[in-house]
């Protein structure tokens, strides 16, 4: 881990890393917030996955989700949403597909295969990488996102059972396999095999039996995506065919920017410290 940035905020410290990753081929960037209590000890973290065409700086710098981190003294974890640099694989006019969309899948297909695997890099790879070098407490952890990120946080804990203490998430990308984002980028990096994709889907993850653990989701209701690529619907749907349990909050008249983010970002890590906490 090489430090590139470090500015004081609330009691704690904004700091931006970059580091050579293993798992996805190239230099990578995230960021994490200390809270002040870091200085005395280890704290637990909550992980931000940020959405389509975003970086790790479009969440530290929008949501305003620093100030609340250091009054309940965790941290905030916030990788990038893609690979990047000059070798990585891009198509540059979509901004759907390739960088700033890596879907948080591990590519199966050329030539994204070499440096999309973002489903591991979030899961193994740096997990292990910041508990290493950085006061926080080994294995406590909560995930969080939005959009696009908001499914990569649904699908590592479903997939990743016992892994996070809590999940939340802001407007996802609830059933990708069947909208127009999921699609086109699972087609590309995962092949025509349209069964394979199941594994990427937080609808079709409790589908097939997924371990209930409890999701809680806000979804604005002016949302200009919700219709043609979100579907909270499919996911309510299967959780009450399933049981499983989900609080599905529709908030009226919220979009899908950083607005509606920063109005319930405290909501979302006060839930989060309830359960990294306890």
């Amino acid at each position: 881990m090489q430090l590139i940035e470090s500015i004081k905020e609330f009691g704690g410290w904004l700091n931006r890393y970059t580091h050579d990753s293993s798992t996805c081929n190239c230099t990578m960037t995230f960021s994490v917030y200390l809270p002040p209590q870091a200085a005395e000890g280890k704290v637990p973290a909550v992980y931000w996955l940020s959405g389509l065409t975003c970086t790790d700086d479009n969440v530290r710098t929008k949501a305003g989700a620093q100030r609340y981190a250091a009054e309940l003294g965790i941290a905030l974890v916030m990788p990038d949403t893609s690979p990047r640099g000059d070798d990585v694989p891009d198509v540059p006019e979509r901004y759907d597909l390739g960088k700033g969309a890596g879907f948080y899948v591990n590519a199966t297909q050329a030539p994204w295969s070499q440096h999309y695997q973002m489903y591991d890099y979030v899961t193994r790879e740096l997990p292990v990488l910041v508990e290493a070098e950085l006061p926080l407490i080994p294995g406590v952890k909560s995930i969080t996102g939005h959009s696009m990120g908001g499914h990569g946080a649904l699908i590592c804990a479903l997939k990743e059972a016992g892994a996070y203490r809590s999940v939340s998430a802001f407007s996802p990308i609830c059933h990708p396999t069947i909208c127009g984002w999921g699609e086109g980028c699972f087609g590309a990096y995962l092949g025509d095999d349209k069964e394979s994709w199941k594994r990427y889907d937080a609808v079709e993850l409790i589908r097939a039996g997924a371990e209930k653990i409890p999701l809680f989701i806000d979804q604005g209701t002016g949302d200009e995506f919700l219709a043609e690529q979100l579907y909270p619907q499919d996911l309510e749907a299967i959780c009450a065919e399933r049981g499983f349990p989900l609080t599905l909050r529709r908030q009226e008249g919220y979009d899908h920017s950083y607005h509606f983010i920063g109005t319930f970002i405290g909501e979302h890590l006060a839930y989060h410290a309830k359960a990294l906490l306890a």
